[in-house]
């Protein structure tokens, strides 16, 4: 794997340990041309539990300055038919200037999980869609960068990493809460779905293969790293000065 002329696979079968730790420290010369320069970012972290998601987002928040950007872990919201529009809770998360959101699940939750669990009415489906398309290419113009990556697992080590989590006391009502199955032929189709309709050229998406812990972590990262070194400036920005006043 490379970002531009940098590489940072190892040999097959290398240790991965290094190649993340080159990757985070570019990744975080990579934030800096966007702290200078107040361009937003948003990025998605969408795919079923199991996905190896946290494991990739802690390498992320190694990586990123801590005080610009913030993580949103989207849970559903039964409050939120009575504080308006489905949509406005995440209007109201959306990063200021030199800021990155990380959206740890994500409005895409409402065409996945929400609708296999019936909380989604199969009538509204198409208007979600259509929503969410605007809604991502008002931030496309408005200037702001959208990273969208969707983990994929197989059931199988899904089940494997559900099984590890509730040995846990700590961890195992997380486990059962909302458990949706990979091979689900309802979220299989959900999916289809959401990718035939919102796979956009201004906001693609970037299925990461989650399998393997190590390999989605820099899979992940690079995808990152390289949607930041094409939508960065290379410059820093110009210091204007005022003319002296004779």
């Amino acid at each position: 794997m490379s970002t531009g002329d940098r590489h940072f696979s190892p040999p097959n079968g290398g240790d991965l340990a290094p190649a993340l730790s080159a990757l985070r420290e570019h990744l975080g010369e990579l934030q800096l041309p966007q702290i200078a320069h107040r361009r937003r970012a948003i990025i998605l972290f969408e795919g079923p539990q199991g996905a190896a998601k946290k494991f990739v987002l802690k390498q992320l928040a190694a990586a990123f300055d801590p005080c610009h950007f913030v993580v949103h872990s989207i849970d559903y919201d039964r409050r939120e038919g009575s504080e308006g529009h489905w949509l406005a809770r995440f209007w109201r998360n959306l990063p200021s200037a030199g800021h990155t959101a990380v959206f740890f699940r994500s409005w895409y939750r409402r065409v996945l999980e929400d609708r296999v669990l019936g909380r989604t009415a199969e009538d509204s489906v198409a208007r979600v869609f259509d929503e969410i398309n605007e809604f991502e290419a008002q931030q496309r113009d408005y200037g702001t960068l959208l990273v969208k990556l969707f983990f994929d697992v197989s059931a199988d080590v899904q089940a494997q990493r559900i099984a590890q989590r509730r040995q846990s006391p700590w961890r195992s009502r997380s486990a059962d809460d909302e458990f949706v199955r990979a091979d689900d032929p309802l979220y299989q189709r959900a999916l289809e779905e959401l990718r035939a309709n919102t796979d956009t050229r201004w906001s693609p998406w970037r299925t990461i293969d989650a399998d393997d812990e190590q390999q989605a972590a820099l899979a992940g990262l690079e995808a990152i790293a390289e949607a930041w070194s094409k939508a960065m400036p290379a410059e820093p920005p110009q210091l204007v000065v005022a003319p002296r006043v004779a």
